[in-house]
């Protein structure tokens, strides 16, 4: 894990931000397409649009470990295939660093008929139990036990059966993983309670471009047939846009921007983020593949409430920036976090720096404003948090040094060189 960290030096209030920022490839596409390889033939697959992040990166080494060749160019292009018998054991040391790493456990149970993992990690934002996992392998067949740190998981026959199976609650990976792992199970796999975000519907798009029998895409229920290696054709399959990327560069421009076009993005995915901050008072702007922000010099942003939800409703990696923003809006605002305890955690440090934010619970805040912010030195705590310091240091009044930047690299590609390019007056220094 690197130690750079980044300084900033911060506009003090003003809107002067110019130009153009484009969007890359989704970190949370991209990541359990990489995982599907596992269930493809020899020929593997080939993704372009892949962002170039450390969470990219640590997939391709837990794929290297079990067998799998992964190819990553600098134009984003990536082919990944299988050069050998897939292992059943996933790397304890790279899955604990982070959350991704459990979708692994679905297509390499399908394909080899066991997998023993640690329980994954990530960023700490509260308790994240693998419950829907060991609950719906259970439901297909396999068999669970806990060997020391690990999870050991067995099918009988080396092969998963066609289920039922209904999430207690939505979960973006528990949907994937199953999924993937229902495409070489025997039968018909039923997931109801699936979540609903534009990375399934991605995933499920090029799974059925390459043969896969899945119906009710966009929905909570999806209907999987089993039984058959998939293909892919010859195209090459793009990875969408980070909405998260585009969601936080629309509040920093609705900060901190004269005149900001964000391009390739879909706006149509953060339908729930664009309303709100129109509604503040924001001026923006959207086509089909961009989102246009133009603020006048006396613009101000009127406070208002936000409750993070699954999709399509306010994203709870976009509830740091949006702190960030109600900071700087005119009269109280509440922040309820639904998805993750603990996730809160970071406003003490923004209250260090000027803001004035109350803390009912763990799942809950008060935030009046305006409140202008000085630039303090700050420790990345996760990877939404950790860009969300960057936006607050950019708003601040004086120099502001985040520490951390490793969390940042997880989900943001190059951020500091991106950010330069608009003007924001932002360096990295190397440890």
């Amino acid at each position: 894990m690197n130690k750079d960290h980044f300084i900033i030096e911060g506009l003090g209030g003003k809107k002067t931000l110019l130009g153009e920022i484009k969007v890359n490839g989704a970190k949370n596409a991209v990541l359990p397409l990489m995982t599907a390889s596992i269930v493809f033939d020899e020929k593997g697959i080939s993704l372009s649009n892949v962002p170039d992040i450390e969470d990219t990166h640590r997939m391709n080494e837990l794929l290297e470990e079990i067998g799998v060749s992964c190819k990553l160019d600098e134009k984003g292009n990536a082919k990944i295939q299988q050069n050998g018998k897939i292992k059943s054991s996933l790397d304890g040391e790279i899955a604990k660093r982070f959350r991704a790493s459990v979708i692994l456990t679905g297509p390499i149970l399908a394909r080899t008929g066991k997998v023993i993992f640690p329980h994954p990690g990530g960023c700490v934002i509260g308790a994240r139990p693998i419950d829907l996992f060991i609950e719906g392998f259970k439901k297909m067949g396999a068999k669970v036990s806990v060997e020391g740190k690990n999870y050991e998981i067995k099918t009988k026959g080396k092969t998963l059966k066609g289920a039922r199976i209904f999430f207690k609650q939505q979960s973006v990976t528990a949907t994937e993983t199953f999924v993937i792992a229902a495409l070489l199970a025997k039968g018909e796999t039923v997931l109801e309670n699936c979540a609903m975000e534009p990375e399934i519907t991605s995933l499920c798009e090029f799974l059925i471009s390459c043969g896969a029998k899945i119906d009710g895409l966009n929905s909570t229920t999806l209907t999987i047939k089993g039984g058959e290696i998939l293909s892919q054709t010859d195209k090459t399959f793009e990875v969408i846009p980070d909405r998260i990327e585009a969601g936080s560069f629309l509040i920093l421009g609705a900060l901190c921007a004269k005149d900001l076009k964000i391009t390739n993005c879909q706006p149509l995915h953060l339908s729930s983020v664009i309303n709100n901050l129109r509604d503040a008072g924001t001026n923006i702007e959207t086509g089909e593949n961009f989102i246009h922000i133009k603020n006048a010099k006396k613009s101000f942003l009127n406070s208002f409430n936000v409750k993070t939800h699954e999709y399509p409703g306010f994203p709870t990696d976009l509830q740091a920036p949006i702190v960030v923003l109600l900071t700087q809006a005119s009269g109280e605002g509440t922040v309820f976090e639904t998805i993750f305890e603990g996730r809160l955690n970071f406003t003490e440090d923004l209250v260090k720096m000027g803001a004035t934010i109350q803390m009912w619970n763990a799942h809950k805040i008060l935030v009046k404003g305006p409140t202008p912010l000085k630039g303090k030195e700050l420790q990345s705590p996760d990877i939404r948090a950790g860009l969300a310091f960057i936006i607050a240091g950019i708003v601040a009044e004086g120099e502001s040094k985040i520490h951390n930047a490793y969390y940042v690299d997880r989900g943001y590609e190059s951020i500091e060189k991106r950010l330069q390019k608009i003007g924001v007056n932002i360096k990295r220094v190397k440890q």
